[in-house]
């Protein structure tokens, strides 16, 4: 009987259920995950799913790059979030990492997204796309829900679409809150929730939540992400409909997340830029 071949990934995991949903599709398709997992941000459960797991805090780079280069570990994903008020209070950079951010011109989101995969990369450690096991969860084209966007959402969603788009173009955020024309939020340094909440308490319920991936984003890692926690949140805050943009968004329990969006009216679309 022949032998299974497995493969060695490794994951640099950050918070959210990203990594644990990789690491168990990994496994059932043969692949032995190495985690490189970040203390106060990657889930606990996420050792349960994995080969090995070796904690860091932020900043030790050259640890990630030995524990992935002890297991012979070559190939590797960029999975969950990192919280950026966290790089002010919970880092602890080595050498490696300091050289690093020494030699770049920015260390605005994407620039040390793609500084750190190509620092990889010259270890001989390739970065692959955070879906390349997962294509099921790229947002596809068109409107999901029971309720549609109105003539007057679908006029926000456009100006949302096109400020979103900028504010990514600047590497300041992914996400806008529009209504009736009026910008009321743009995502910070605080995350895509807390826009939300903001923007929609100005919204008085006629909130529009855009999502979308900033123009030079290296697709590999940081695409935008959404799920049930997001309609949760929409719902708390009063916000009405969900933009994203198709093929570059992540979706995660999409069922649930739609039939938790059409129990509270909230309408989801992911739309094509190209056509606007």
């Amino acid at each position: 009987m022949a032998k299974l071949i497995t493969k060695k990934i490794g994951l640099i995991a950050g918070s959210g259920q990203f990594p644990i949903i990789f690491s168990k599709i990994a496994g059932s398709k043969g692949f032995l995950v190495y985690a490189a997992a970040f203390l106060n941000e990657a889930d606990e459960i996420l050792k349960e799913h994995v080969e090995k797991i070796e904690w860091l805090h932020l900043g030790q780079v050259k640890r990630l790059v030995n524990f992935f280069k002890k297991n012979e570990v070559n190939e590797a994903v960029m999975l969950g979030a990192i919280k950026k008020t966290r790089m002010f209070s919970d880092v602890k950079p080595d050498i490696k990492a300091i050289s690093l951010i020494v030699s770049m011109k920015s260390t605005h989101d994407d620039g040390l997204l793609s500084a750190f995969a190509g620092m990889l990369e010259k270890e001989g450690i390739i970065v692959k796309p955070s879906t390349f096991l997962l294509p099921d969860l790229i947002a596809q084209e068109g409107c999901w829900t029971k309720r549609k966007p109105t003539r007057s959402e679908k006029a926000d969603i456009e100006i949302g679409l096109h400020i979103a788009k900028e504010i990514g173009r600047l590497d300041i955020g992914q996400c806008v809150v529009v209504c009736s024309g009026s910008v009321l939020a743009v995502e910070a340094i605080d995350g895509t929730d807390a826009a939300i909440r903001r923007g929609g308490k100005l919204g008085n319920g006629d909130a529009v939540i855009v999502k979308v991936c900033k123009p030079e984003q290296d697709t590999r890692f940081d695409m935008p992400a959404v799920g049930v926690e997001t309609i949760k949140t929409m719902y708390d805050s009063g916000a009405k409909v969900l933009a994203i943009e198709a093929k570059k968004a992540v979706v995660f329990d999409r069922e649930e997340m739609i039939s938790l969006a059409d129990k509270v009216g909230i309408s989801i679309v992911a739309v094509s830029i190209k056509r606007l």
